[in-house]
């Protein structure tokens, strides 16, 4: 991880799109992802969990939630338990996509100011397509992005880099003329996967520690993108 601009070394005119993750970094969605979690819990008659318990664990999908929020409650949940619990879950979420969600600092500016620089950007995320496309719209993103990328069948989700590839192809861009912006493991290794730069933010729902993670950056806001970008707005 070098203290640089993302710009430095690369070629006149990198990069041509930036691949933004949602839930952790350019929104916290956990109070309403803790309130659709405990009320699939109390219909199962468990107890609720905390923000900070489920905050941890947030990550890889609903499914891999539904898992841990159970697992978490001594009631692990396998095979066809697992999927009709998922199910139960889907519509308890959708109810919960913006009533407590804030968006993170500096993530409509950042998504102007790139959009503005004349890049392509994208929101890819594990959240199902529907609720991703719902959020996306909700919180004004929609203007200045080329492709919303959330989960839907045939597409393996982060960390695979199956979506970032969705994406990409969507926008007829090359993985080498991208970046991803995210703030977890799973972010990270879907990058890496797929060829790309990175750049981890803090804050968000990583259980790992951020410069363990191989980022090429790691920034403390959304709001320092603009400055480890350099040069980039200078020429919009």
């Amino acid at each position: 991880m070098s203290d640089a601009p993302l710009l430095a070394g690369r070629p006149d005119g990198w990069p041509k799109a930036v691949l933004f993750d949602l839930d952790g970094t350019l929104i916290d969605s956990a109070p309403d992802i803790a309130a659709a979690t405990n009320e699939l819990m109390a219909q199962h008659d468990l107890p609720a969990h905390s923000l900070a318990d489920v905050r941890a664990m947030i990550g890889n999908g609903v499914a891999k939630l539904v898992e841990r929020a159970f697992a978490a409650r001594g009631r692990p949940l396998e095979g066809g338990a697992l999927d009709d619990a998922v199910a139960e879950m889907m519509p308890i979420y959708g109810r919960h996509l913006t009533r407590l969600t804030t968006v993170l600092p500096g993530a409509r500016e950042s998504l102007a100011a790139l959009s503005g620089a004349g890049l392509k950007l994208a929101v890819v995320s594990n959240k199902p397509m529907p609720f991703t496309r719902a959020v996306v719209d909700h919180y004004g993103f929609s203007p200045f992005l080329s492709v919303v990328q959330g989960a839907q069948p045939g597409i393996a989700e982060k960390p695979a880099p199956d979506m970032l590839f969705a994406a990409l192809a969507r926008m007829d861009v090359a993985a080498e003329h991208a970046f991803m912006v995210g703030d977890s493991a799973a972010d990270a290794r879907s990058a890496e996967a797929a060829g790309m730069a990175v750049v981890l933010v803090r804050g968000g729902h990583s259980l790992a520690a951020m410069d363990a993670l191989g980022a090429d950056h790691v920034l403390d806001s959304l709001e320092d993108l603009p400055a480890l970008l350099g040069t980039l707005f200078a020429r919009a």
